[in-house]
């Protein structure tokens, strides 16, 4: 049962990762209709301006700073480059894009060096956010933070006793990642600047005519969007690796993410990172090949499909793909998304 529970729970810590990161991607499609390909490498900008920010000022300032210098960056992009090529369709977008992911990883070799930095949490988030104690007599019982030592031991070899933490890191990411989306949620739907934003997509000229600077109000969603995945940096960074092949690690996966969930829907987002990141953490867990699996079943398998290479993939070797698996499978059979309403 613990097994479960703690497998949930990192497969929600990581979802939720995933939709900080893909709820700027979402914004930025759903107001401006801009895919933008460096979102990753803004992801990383956030990592690596957390960790100079936290060697001179500590984490819990650089955790509200770097978001901001991120987003700031995201800002001079696209009135100096994004803007430029906006006009010309989605095609130029994505090149220009495409193109500042490479100029950003280059840039981040040139000033952090090729190989991982040293960035760890704060030590207030260092220890455990609470223990998920199993007692074959007792059950299963919760404590906050590290349990005792004596909770953890047992001298009688007939009782199971396990112990399992879990860390304060990946508590705080889904702390942080629920209150970026009950803020969006505000923002967009409750607000002023919110109707606002979505109006200026789908009628510009109305806007404009009420005194609202279009073009200003999408530099300022962009610089958003690459703010919230410079938050998502900072956690993320300080939680798993900082090093300069971690966008190209979560590149691809968040859009996957956004296409799933549906283009353009926060909510699906949402939906759609949970669920890839509780598919993939409970599949990585399972060490079991397809051809045990089905021995398991009652199955009779013929020589030739137990010695076959590809039923011997254990399914935690297999994990890496399942969420491109899942994309394939949306796509034919829902290409709108889960909770999209347009096509992408």
């Amino acid at each position: 049962m613990e097994f479960f529970i703690i497998s949930m729970l990192n497969g929600l810590s990581y979802g939720l990762l995933l939709f900080m990161l893909s709820s700027g991607l979402t914004l930025i499609f759903s107001m401006m209709g801009v895919l933008n390909f460096a979102h990753a490498s803004f992801y990383m900008m956030g990592a690596y301006f957390g960790f100079t920010l936290t060697g001179l000022i500590g984490f819990w300032p650089s955790l509200l700073i770097a978001p901001i210098l991120v987003g700031g960056c995201g800002v001079i992009f696209e009135r100096l480059t994004l803007r430029k090529v906006h006009k010309f369709g989605h095609v130029p977008e994505l090149l220009v894009t495409f193109g500042l992911s490479y100029i950003v990883y280059e840039l981040v070799q040139l000033i952090w060096g090729r190989t991982a930095v040293e960035f760890p949490p704060p030590e207030s988030l260092r220890g455990t956010a609470f223990t998920l104690i199993n007692h074959s007599i007792n059950g299963l019982q919760v404590v906050w933070g590290a349990a005792p030592a004596e909770m953890c031991q047992t001298a009688d070899s007939a009782v199971r006793l396990i112990c399992t933490p879990f860390p304060a890191t990946r508590g705080f990411m889904m702390l942080v990642a629920l209150l970026m989306l009950f803020s969006l949620w505000l923002l967009l739907t409750k607000t002023r600047i919110g109707l606002v934003i979505q109006a200026a997509l789908t009628h510009p000229e109305t806007v404009e005519t009420l005194g609202h600077n279009v073009p200003r109000v999408f530099m300022l969603v962009f610089g958003a969007g690459t703010g919230l995945a410079g938050l998502a940096g900072v956690i993320g960074g300080s939680t798993f690796v900082t090093e300069p092949a971690m966008a190209a690690t979560v590149g691809s996966v968040i859009f996957v993410v956004v296409v799933v969930g549906g283009m353009g829907s926060l909510s699906g987002a949402f939906l759609a990172s949970v669920l890839i990141g509780v598919i993939q953490t409970f599949a990585i867990a399972f060490d079991y090949s397809f051809i045990s699996v089905a021995k398991s079943f009652g199955f009779t398998l013929s020589d030739a499909l137990v010695n076959n290479s590809v039923l011997k993939l254990t399914v935690s070797q297999v994990a890496p793909i399942l969420p491109y698996l899942f994309l394939v499978l949306i796509l034919i059979f829902r290409p709108k998304g889960l909770l999209g309403t347009r096509e992408g």
